[in-house]
């Protein structure tokens, strides 16, 4: 299968994997579907976990190997997993409360964020193309916070908006450190993504009993089976992803880019599926210039 089509259904999956999260968290208790979602996800790793450590020539397909690690690298991979982990309780916090046509905008403009955050700590210069997609990607969401108001959200004043940005400044801190582990420690994809999956259950499982205890007090938690999906269509989405970018031929300059239509999928699923049709066209607009700018972020010539 081609890197394109590979790169265009995992922007499909993560799509799903939004509106899923949306499906669980309206009305419900965030901590739990969280949790729960995450433990879906390390069920997925663990049987490759031990199958590696014990008869990993037998592995069907390689990409599902995962080396042994050193202690140093079980802490940097344990560290991701906390960045991470906070980052979706204020993005599960804010989705929750939020239109997802205006929650997964502000979640797409990540690379924004990834960008600044290179030039301010690791002294990157962006091209010509980069500042501008920057410039329009503040435009459309300063756009979009008038169309916020229009449904009185002030983007300003509004909590649930600025739990959404810490969690895609979060976000982007992550991918930054993604290239870290894969690029400086050369841990294996597969090896990352397991390893992080399950140390995810053990930096939520705290916050999960808080909850049980009263201690954390948070909405009423009633079980929904798109609660398990969150965790699978991740997974799925990373694989599609991890593969596409394994090809020869693949371009990463337009494999990440086509990766963030996901919010299409995120956008018209809210519109149709949780009837967010208010100011639909406006905003329609406004996500049009977003994802011009940031295919601007990703023209490097």
């Amino acid at each position: 299968m081609s890197w394109v089509l590979l790169s265009l259904l995992s922007a499909l999956t993560l799509g799903v994997y939004d509106l899923l999260k949306k499906a669980s968290v309206q009305d419900n208790a965030v901590l739990p579907v969280l949790f729960f979602s995450v433990v879906s996800g390390a069920f997925m790793w663990l049987p490759f976990v031990f199958w590696s450590g014990f008869h990993a020539e037998s592995l069907p397909v390689s990409f599902f190997y995962v080396a042994p690690l050193s202690p140093q690298h079980h802490l940097a991979l344990l560290a991701k997993s906390a960045l991470v982990a906070t980052s979706w309780m204020f993005g599960y916090a804010a989705l929750k409360q939020l239109p997802l046509s205006t929650a997964g905008p502000i979640r797409s403009t990540g690379p924004l964020w990834t960008i600044f955050i290179a030039v301010l700590v690791l002294g990157e210069t962006p091209t010509s193309w980069q500042w501008l997609g920057m410039l329009v990607i503040l435009g459309a969401f300063y756009a979009f916070s008038f169309v916020g108001k229009l449904e009185g959200i002030h983007f300003a004043r509004n909590r649930w908006v600025w739990f959404m940005v810490i969690a895609t400044l979060l976000g982007a801190t992550s991918s930054l450190y993604d290239k870290y582990l894969l690029q400086r420690l050369r841990l294996a994809p597969s090896t990352v993504q397991a390893w992080f999956s399950l140390y995810l259950v053990l930096i939520l499982l705290p916050t999960y009993f808080l909850w049980r205890r009263g201690i954390w007090a948070t909405s009423k938690f009633t079980w929904r089976w798109s609660i398990p999906l969150i965790g699978i269509s991740l997974l799925f989405a990373d694989i599609l992803y991890f593969t596409a970018v394994s090809q020869p031929d693949a371009l990463i300059s337009v494999i990440s880019p086509l990766r963030r239509c996901s919010v299409l999928i995120t956008f018209i699923g809210g519109v149709w599926l949780f009837d967010e049709r208010r100011y639909a066209r406006a905003k329609v607009l406004c996500l049009a210039f977003l994802l011009v700018g940031v295919g601007f972020l990703h023209w490097r010539s």
